[in-house]
């Protein structure tokens, strides 16, 4: 299997360096890059063929990934065309939508769409991923399999389902920060330095996480097992109840989901 990553960025690093990893030989990957010192890295660091211009690179292979930003899939996907024939396309990036990357493409119709998100570059992203009703099962397999490089792959029924991956998973990380933000801010606030701060904050939701991964019980009884009655936690939550945190989160993430469907249309917009 070949693979052609449009686009040398540090997903594309990090799919590729996963693959590598796990085995794939390196000269089975060729990265289209314009940037000649992003080209020198992807060779030095990870050993793949990096080029200027796609056509260096024809014949592209079996599997294409488009992996530069929204802004720029239109262009990129013009510079392809004929050469993605026969190939599976697959985006990885936000917002862009498969009937406005076919179109971009020329009509090339083997298409598919994913999102990963950013722990992809240490190995522990999650991927949502759609394909068009035209890709075969083994396109498909290649596919899960590529991107298992970098984590786990949910694969949703349709493609609007990916706007709530985008806002779940795909801005999520952000939201999994900004509460290890406030943790770090309160322990600092109650007198730990800010070495302690960080560790406890960062470990404490690590391991929770890894808890959770463990466990086939609902997350909801991992937090009444924490919850001793009249103790500590049992406050704690019960100020985030009176603050309404859980349905900040919940609207939060409604608004994300919202924007990713904005930004689709904007996208696609001639």
């Amino acid at each position: 299997m070949k693979i052609t990553f449009i686009g040398g960025g540090n997903m594309a690093q990090a799919i590729a360096g996963g693959l590598i990893r796990n085995g794939f030989e390196a000269q089975s990957i060729c990265a289209v890059e314009p940037l000649p010192e992003a080209r020198a890295r992807l060779e030095s660091q990870f050993g793949v063929r990096a080029v200027a211009a796609a056509a260096q690179a024809a014949p592209l292979g079996d599997l294409i990934v488009m992996a530069v930003k929204p802004q720029q899939m239109r262009l990129a996907a013009g510079t392809i065309g004929a050469l993605a024939a026969d190939s599976l396309v697959l985006s990885i990036a936000a917002g862009t939508r498969l009937a406005d990357l076919q179109r971009w493409l020329g009509g090339h119709a083997l298409l598919a769409r994913c999102m990963p998100n950013t722990p992809a570059l240490v190995g522990e992203g999650i991927t949502g991923l759609y394909c068009a009703t035209q890709v075969s099962a083994a396109q498909r397999r290649m596919a899960v399999e590529v991107l298992q490089a970098v984590g786990q792959v949910v694969e949703v029924a349709s493609e609007s389902l990916l706007d709530a991956v985008t806002a779940v998973s795909g801005s999520g990380p952000a939201y999994v920060f900004l509460f290890i933000e406030a943790l770090q801010r309160a322990a600092r606030e109650l007198g730990l330095s800010p070495e302690q701060a960080r560790a406890l904050s960062i470990q404490t939701f690590a391991g929770a996480a890894r808890l959770a991964a463990s466990s086939s019980e609902d997350v909801g009884l991992l937090r009444e097992r924490v919850t001793s009655k009249g103790g500590t936690t049992e406050r704690a939550l019960a100020s985030m109840r009176e603050d309404q945190v859980v349905e900040s989160i919940v609207r939060a993430i409604h608004a994300a989901n919202a924007r990713a469907g904005e930004l689709g249309e904007q996208l696609g917009k001639d």
